[in-house]
């Protein structure tokens, strides 16, 4: 196990560019021992890039990586004590889903009776017990990713588990349970795990901490909890959530940013000047509620569909347009509503940055 330090590290995939372009902007970042992390972000903002440096399949333009505090830059994987999991399953097609699964351990002479105890533990923990005799190549596409899962699992030695987008090919109804088996194993042996996702919920239902990307910066990084309640920006309010975050237009009005259509608004923060930059007014559909104090929302129902047991409402008021989801509110569309938000729960962005929430 180890704790993973990127020191002031950057990657440009043309660093002798007349200018350069980044493909991860410079960063410092400490990932704690034993702990589990998402890269959270759409194609292309440079989670898998990260990964790939991490595990040395990329060398850095800029920087270091520290393994416990030793420079490991210009190491190979195999030195590193890396296992990493691929989007694409990998495994070797002439042998059996066992031999698959014991081939890391075969490699470093461990004895026969442990490797066929720990081939079965990892077997059991996965579903593939009954398939151990079978060739490799005859199983399913999620059955072959669960066997390149545990290849990296297997190893009880290992420094972190590297995991990039390893769930996009399993069946949906088994994500939930393996991402609850991976969090166990994580807690069981305490080895470090970092999952590479573009699926918001993957991310928030497996990682202690999720670290948000864009154009290849980090744009916040904290709990699960943290990134809902409190998006420091309004793309991290957008990209996770669903539906995601109200950010309504506003005006200025007496050192206040409003709603027009709702009379709904803010003080704007000392020392912000509430006439320059770009103002709006964010809160959660899931912070609205149909009854009971709090400042009213009124509007006009234009659409309504179901998440899970909760429904969403499409509501305008004028010009503006915000969603709120609710369990089993009575309403149809075309109907005029009245609904509450706590005052607590608003918060003001200038520029797309959070600036300021709370009481008016």
């Amino acid at each position: 196990m180890a704790e993973i330090h990127l020191e002031q590290l950057a990657h440009s995939y043309a660093p002798d560019a007349p200018e350069r372009v980044y493909a991860l902007q410079p960063l410092d970042l400490t990932w704690q021992d034993g702990e589990t992390y998402a890269l959270l972000g759409p194609s292309g903002c440079g989670k898998t890039t990260m990964l790939n440096i991490i595990s040395g399949l990329i060398r850095p333009s800029e920087g270091r990586v520290l393994f416990d505090g030793r420079d490991v830059t210009g190491e190979d994987t195999r030195r590193r004590n890396i296992a990493q999991v691929f989007q694409v399953p990998v495994i070797y097609r002439s042998m059996t889903v066992a031999q698959n699964l014991a081939f890391p351990l075969v490699c470093r002479g461990l004895p026969r009776a442990r490797i066929r105890q720990r081939v079965g533990e990892i077997a059991e923990l996965l579903g593939l017990s009954t398939f151990l005799k079978r060739p490799a190549r005859e199983l399913t596409a999620d059955q072959k990713q669960l066997i390149s899962l545990g290849r990296g699992l297997v190893r009880e030695d290992v420094s972190a588990i590297l995991l990039d987008e390893p769930l996009t090919v399993i069946d949906p109804q088994m994500k939930f349970e393996l991402r609850k088996k991976l969090k166990q194993i994580n807690e069981a042996a305490g080895v470090t795990m970092v999952l590479v996702t573009h699926d918001q919920n993957e991310a928030m239902t497996f990682a202690r901490t999720v670290i948000v990307m864009n154009h290849g910066r980090i744009v916040q990084s904290g709990e699960p909890q943290e990134l809902f309640e409190c998006p420091a920006t309004e793309y991290v309010g957008t990209f996770i959530g669903s539906p995601a975050m109200n950010f309504l237009a506003t005006v200025p009005r007496e050192g206040r940013r409003e709603v027009p259509d709702l009379g709904l608004g803010l003080s704007v923060p000392k020392g912000e000047d509430a006439r320059s930059g770009t103002w709006t007014l964010g809160f959660r559909p899931e912070h609205v509620f149909a009854e009971g104090d709090g400042w009213p929302l009124r509007g006009r129902i234009r659409r309504i569909w179901f998440e899970g047991v909760e429904q969403v409402l499409e509501v305008e008021a004028g010009e503006t347009v915000f969603r709120a989801k609710l369990d089993h509110a009575r309403v149809r569309t075309g109907e005029s509503v009245e609904l509450r938000i706590a005052p607590e729960r608003l918060a003001l962005y200038r520029d797309g940055q959070r600036v300021g929430a709370g009481y008016d």
